[in-house]
């Protein structure tokens, strides 16, 4: 296949902005930056874009649904396809498929699922089960009488599909996976993050330096800081390799909570941005049903917000990564630069996805195309433009 130039638009290769480059790719992957002037191959095809800024394509490491689906609907690879398609729209490449607690019949079901949907290269990365593991205090959305700890056969079973899939995200709540489960765990390449958990700040800490990477959705469904107690978010925020998504919607945290949250975090993790996002994202639809229950969609503030029948209890979020990130900038005190890394190479980092994240040689050609404003123009999956839906 011939190359491909991109040019016209500020370069942003997962860390920093580069001007008056373009980008050489083929055959779905990056060839290198290039500046003006330099030499091109012989065959190279050019693509003119009309100013704004080209960057990795955004990685969603918890995502419910899109596309007018819901992962819980019943997991195949068609579903999980249908829901990358929802997002991508909004400038998301690459995203994880998240199960909620449900049986462990269709937790067997979305595990073998996600091998298919891997397998066709439509923007599922991997998987993220969010659950049965977690603490009925600290249940949210998710139906507590199918909470449970961890047993012998579930770590059996995770670590066969992370060696499958390659990318296996578990959420689970400190109180129902022991340390020594969690190194288990961890070592057979599962992705362990803590949440739904009333954790103290020493049951998690445990957790972490036993191999638990990360925490999620920070200050949602967890035990709260506190300055005699810190508990699980105090622990994510000082804990110096543990990484933390959070919903950056205006309804799940304060803005200020999460400036100051920001400005906590020490060490090598970071925070990075996730959706949480429910089968309405591009839907103009009120409402949809979850496990037997109405999820209502209620207008106000930066966007919309989902909640369960008493108009109170939050249940996942109607964001879509292009918005979190102008929410960052505009709310956050996040520079671009900062915004961009918490969609793009924070995340794949974190999933251990080393093939994607950052525009860099033999890296994927993963990519979306914004205006200055931060709204998408444009998708490309592995080299290929993706048709837009909005």
């Amino acid at each position: 296949m011939a190359c491909q130039l991109l040019r016209g638009a500020r370069i942003f290769d997962g860390n920093r902005f580069h001007e008056q480059t373009a980008l050489l790719i083929r055959d779905g992957v990056v060839i290198r930056l290039v500046k003006a002037g330099e030499e091109l191959p012989q065959d190279t095809q050019i693509i003119e874009l009309a100013g704004g800024i080209l960057s990795p394509g955004f990685i969603d490491a918890q995502v419910n649904g899109g596309g007018g689906v819901m992962l819980n609907d019943g997991p195949s690879p068609e579903i999980m396809c249908t829901i990358a398609a929802g997002h991508r729209p909004y400038g998301t490449t690459s995203l994880l498929p998240t199960l909620i607690t449900d049986t462990g019949a269709v937790t067997a079901q979305a595990m073998a699922a996600a091998v298919a949907a891997i397998a066709e290269d439509k923007g599922v990365a991997g998987l993220h089960l969010e659950g049965p593991h977690l603490a009925p205090a600290k249940k949210g959305a998710h139906l507590a009488e199918l909470m449970r700890p961890v047993e012998d056969a579930d770590i059996k079973a995770m670590i066969a599909t992370a060696q499958k899939i390659g990318c296996l995200l578990v959420t689970m709540a400190a109180e129902q996976v022991t340390p020594a489960q969690v190194r288990e765990l961890a070592e057979g390449g599962v992705i362990i993050s803590i949440g739904h958990s009333d954790s103290s700040y020493d049951m998690a800490m445990e957790r972490f330096d036993a191999g638990a990477r990360g925490v999620t959705h920070l200050f949602n469904a967890m035990s709260q800081f506190g300055h005699r107690a810190p508990n699980l978010v105090g622990a994510a925020l000082d804990h110096p390799s543990v990484w933390g998504g959070i919903i950056a919607d205006g309804h799940h945290v304060e803005p200020a909570a999460l400036r100051v949250a920001l400005r906590a975090k020490r060490g090598q993790g970071r925070l990075f941005f996730v959706t949480d996002a429910m089968s309405l994202v591009g839907s103009k639809r009120d409402r949809f049903r979850l496990n037997g229950r109405i999820i209502y969609r209620v207008q106000g503030g930066y966007c919309p917000k989902l909640v369960l029948e008493d108009r109170i209890t939050l249940a996942g979020s109607d964001l879509d990564m292009a918005s979190a990130i102008r929410y960052g900038m505009a709310m956050l005190d996040l520079s671009a630069e900062e915004a961009l890394r918490m969609a793009t190479s924070y995340p794949a980092e974190f999933l251990r996805l080393g093939d994607r994240g950052v525009l860099a040689p033999q890296k994927r050609a993963d990519m979306v195309w914004l205006d200055d404003a931060c709204h998408v123009r444009a998708t490309w999956i592995a080299g290929q433009r993706q048709d837009q839906q909005s």
